[in-house]
């Protein structure tokens, strides 16, 4: 019988994941900067989650931040106009939640220079592969866990554009107070898989 496991989801404020493994029985509890956004306050933990990773936590899974990270935007610092320590302090943040005294640990990020400075993904997955309409290329970091299995592979339109993309391949999302939030929350599909597959193990 699978064991109900203490499930930490770190930098997230959507609840998305959080709310799956709560579904499944697990106690999870999503942490972030930010007040919860998925409607349930008394799963979340508003704070710094370095403060608790060694909270005796079974599982963590963790979202930091990608605007110093991710390759898209990498140009800012080699241009000279953004301060290349921000980049450094995301790194040293990173590297703190991968070393985190805890059994199972998942990290996620877009493609940028984690991939670089630390380790290359275990893995890469798309919305696509879990019942979305969407594509978006996802590293995986992976400490005791196997690697998600696709659930629901949706074929491409065949105009050959998915759902979140211009005509030329970029993102639809035009730039915004909320661009940021919005690109970073994680798809339904993907949440439901990382609960189903991971909230599995003991």
């Amino acid at each position: 019988m699978r064991e109900e496991m203490r499930v930490l989801i770190g930098c997230e404020e959507s609840q998305a994941v959080c709310k799956e493994f709560r579904a499944r029985g697990h106690e999870a509890y999503s942490c972030d900067l930010y007040e919860c956004s998925g409607g349930h306050p008394e799963w979340h933990i508003q704070g710094d989650v370095t403060k608790i990773l060694n909270a005796g936590w079974d599982m963590i899974i963790a979202f930091p931040p990608c605007t110093y990270l991710a390759a898209s935007g990498m140009h800012w610092t080699t241009r000279g106009i953004r301060d290349p320590q921000l980049t450094e302090d995301a790194l040293n943040f990173v590297q703190m939640l991968l070393n985190a005294p805890v059994k199972y640990i998942a990290l996620e990020n877009p493609v940028g220079c984690i991939s670089s400075r630390i380790r290359k993904p275990d893995q890469y997955i798309h919305p696509w592969q879990f019942g979305h309409q969407e594509s978006k290329k996802t590293c995986l970091w992976l400490k005791n866990l196997p690697k998600l299995q696709p659930t629901n592979v949706v074929q491409k339109p065949e105009s050959g554009v998915w759902l979140n993309q211009t005509p030329s391949g970029q993102n639809k999302l035009g730039p915004s107070a909320t661009r940021a939030k919005q690109r970073s929350l994680t798809y339904t599909g993907s949440a439901q898989a990382m609960a189903d597959q991971w909230g599995s193990l003991s």
